[in-house]
């Protein structure tokens, strides 16, 4: 096993049973070891070979009473059920979008603004003396529609690089060099507005598509290695969707069944995941990445053009990073997927249950339109997330600067509102 991979599998799965067993006898006082290797059989205990020894994820146990029916049900009956935070904000926004739309007949409602500041620290050991560190942030993509009003406020240095709108990933670059034992930080603030996106779908608008343009053929491709047709894509398309041919139809049972049947759980690094879609097949699981990426590539199995976007959700009770897809309808255009986020539950109608189909509230803050491509200015060394970029990236001449060498943060508040 490569080195560098084996050194982050060993960051990412440190457990030991005995480290699990605290958190877990909370909501099954009497668990036996037979139940645990059970659960550790089905994938539910996510677990690793590492030179001979079994190691468990370092959030295996929190994400067994995600994974587990039988777990979930008996942490909901101890704790009672969890309701997402953003389920606050989304029941009262997502209604005023679409009355919104209904109203003004415009695809597009009045925006959120916000000023986001995100910030990298280096550890002081991280670099010898006086050698110059090469960041990179991330930036609101202004090639996005969604997206106005970008205003770059502050920077940490003087100097920076902002990514042209032709990079995938949309990124403010900077570079000092550290000072003996001090930590080395970098930061940008900056403020935009967001704006929500809903409109019906009606399958008699969509056309026949034209399998000869070059958004077809990119976008219904291969990508190795997360975007491939395997035997696990194609039985999984077939139990999907069967004999069904109509693409909205198509990509409205993926995007209902996935969420149904394979939960969020908290994720080890893809950059140690040979093939994601494959992997959430297997497990049975997967966070908003991964379960986007087996979307976009179900989809693309299927004819369906479709490509990745994330960012962060910005939402005052559950800030965080994020991932979701787009997919291309002939006759409509693009139009946003958030397959993790799924039906909501708690609408009163079909409009409302499956907003994130086809709609997208003011409160998706997107930085990227494509995974794993270069960024601008390229990397020396092997990225420390091989797929998306939300975090950041660092690195000096002597290699990449991986996740457990420096840390980063970001603070959001609400923006004097734009006018639109």
């Amino acid at each position: 096993m490569d080195q560098e991979l084996l050194r982050r599998l060993r960051l990412d799965f440190t457990k030991r049973e005995t480290d699990l067993l605290s958190y877990i006898q909370t909501y099954f006082p009497d668990v036996s070891p037979s139940q645990l290797k059970a659960w550790q059989q089905t994938g539910a205990l996510e677990s690793m070979e590492l030179e001979g020894e079994t190691y468990y994820f370092n959030r295996a146990a929190e994400n067994l009473f995600r994974i587990d029916a039988v777990a979930r049900a008996r942490k909901e009956a101890v704790d009672g059920a969890v309701i997402p935070p953003r389920e606050q904000t989304l029941k009262i926004h997502i209604p005023e979008v679409i009355n919104a739309f209904k109203t003004t007949g415009q695809r597009e409602a009045t925006a959120q603004a916000f000023t986001m500041t995100f910030s990298v620290t280096v550890k002081a050991d991280a670099v010898p003396d006086n050698e110059l560190i090469r960041c990179w942030l991330p930036y609101p993509r202004t090639d996005e529609k969604r997206q106005t009003n970008i205003r770059l406020l502050s920077t940490s240095e003087p100097h920076y690089d902002i990514a042209p709108d032709t990079c995938a990933h949309k990124t403010i670059y900077q570079e000092k060099r550290c000072k003996g034992n001090e930590p080395t930080e970098f930061s940008v603030s900056y403020s935009f507005d967001i704006l929500p996106e809903w409109q019906p779908l009606n399958p008699e608008n969509v056309k026949p598509y034209n399998k000869e343009t070059a958004t077809y053929r990119e976008f219904c491709a291969e990508r190795a290695p997360h975007i491939m047709f395997s035997d696990a894509i194609k039985a999984l398309s077939q139990t999907i969707i069967g004999d069904e041919k109509h693409p909205y139809e198509q990509a409205k049972k993926l995007f209902v069944w996935l969420r149904t049947n394979y939960p969020w759980a908290s994720a080890r690094e893809y950059s140690t995941i040979d093939h994601i879609s494959d992997y959430v097949i297997a497990n049975k699981h997967g966070d908003c990445g991964q379960l986007s990426l087996l979307f976009i590539t179900l989809c693309r199995y299927n004819g369906i053009p479709a490509r990745w976007q994330s960012g962060f959700m910005l939402y005052h009770n559950g800030k965080n990073l994020h991932d979701w897809a787009e997919i291309y309808f002939e006759g409509i255009g693009w139009i946003p997927v958030d397959s993790s986020f799924g039906l909501q539950a708690w609408g009163k109608n079909d409009d409302e249950r499956l907003f994130f189909f086809g709609g997208q509230d003011a409160y998706h803050l997107t930085i990227n339109n494509d995974f794993g491509r270069p960024l601008s200015p390229e990397k020396m060394h092997l990225r420390s997330e091989t797929v998306d970029f939300q975090r950041g990236e660092v690195e000096w001449r002597g290699g990449n600067l991986y996740f457990d060498q420096w840390d980063y943060a970001f603070t959001v508040a609400p923006s004097p509102q734009s006018t639109h």
